[in-house]
């Protein structure tokens, strides 16, 4: 139901463009959103009709008169009765405040078991009328230590258009990633062009590059049993969730956020 509401609202379409290597699992359908994977966040918190506040780093969460006073950079304390973290599950145990005794023995060690694969991303964003020739609009590479997804965005979104410029975007192997994790942006970004030039030599110059550190890509090992959610305080509710609790697909955070909202009900 999730799939048919999004694709009657053109949030996603099927994929139809060719892809080259992709393992295709029996029975499955794959899509992709025309207007980028945060089109579809965008999609549910307007049909939420919640007040966002973006760009806010918390530090720290504390239990003050019932209520959980939430610590940021910037700005004053917050003050909610009920808080829902679904950051990467490292950056969770990276709190602060009352949180850090909250957490119990056996929880820690569930979520510290918990492990991501890390990786970079380039984007080459071209100018209108530049030709990719290319005969996939996306292709996954198995013989180079450091590429390993190349993907012609706008031919994979299915949205080419004359007025509109081509866009590229390499993702790293996962090997490559972990190994480069701290190192120079710049300097990676260097090593990254120079393999994807003895992949695709006639690619054009690009007007300009992205290059962009991902350091939790995808879960490697979830919370065991994937239960979809975690409470760490019940009165008030303190609850983890996230793909984290499942697996790093859309239907995993689909799964966590149902799992979420069962729990988070009764406090409501």
């Amino acid at each position: 139901s999730f799939y048919e509401e999004l694709v009657s609202h053109g949030i996603l379409k099927a994929l139809t463009a060719p892809v080259e290597g992709m393992v295709v699992r029996e029975g499955s359908q794959n899509y992709v959103a025309p207007q980028g994977i945060s089109s579809v966040v965008k999609y549910y918190l307007e049909q939420s009709g919640a007040e966002v506040s973006y760009g806010q780093h918390v530090t720290q969460i504390s239990l003050r008169d019932g209520r959980w006073e939430v610590s940021r950079k910037s700005g004053p304390p917050e003050q909610f009765d009920v808080v829902i973290l679904t950051m990467p599950v490292p950056q969770i145990l990276q709190l602060q405040g009352d949180i850090v005794d909250i957490i119990n023995g056996s929880q820690k060690q569930q979520l510290e078991s918990v492990s991501y694969s890390s990786r970079y991303a380039l984007g080459l964003f071209y100018e209108a009328g530049a030709g990719i020739a290319v005969p996939w609009a996306a292709r996954y590479i198995s013989d180079n230590p450091c590429v390993r997804f190349i993907s012609v965005d706008n031919k994979k979104r299915n949205i080419e258009s004359p007025e509109v410029g081509p866009s590229v975007v390499v993702h790293t192997t996962v090997t490559f990633g972990s190994e480069h994790l701290d190192s120079d942006p710049a300097e990676v970004q260097q090593i990254i062009l120079s393999h994807l030039q003895s992949i695709l030599p006639s690619l054009p110059e690009p007007s300009s590059i992205k290059c962009q550190r991902w350091r939790y890509s995808q879960v490697t090992r979830a919370v065991s049993d994937c239960p979809g959610q975690m409470i760490l305080h019940s009165q008030p509710l303190l609850i983890c969730g996230g793909d984290g609790f499942t697996h790093s697909n859309f239907d995993g955070c689909i799964e966590s956020a149902m799992s979420l909202a069962e729990a988070v009900k009764p406090h409501l």
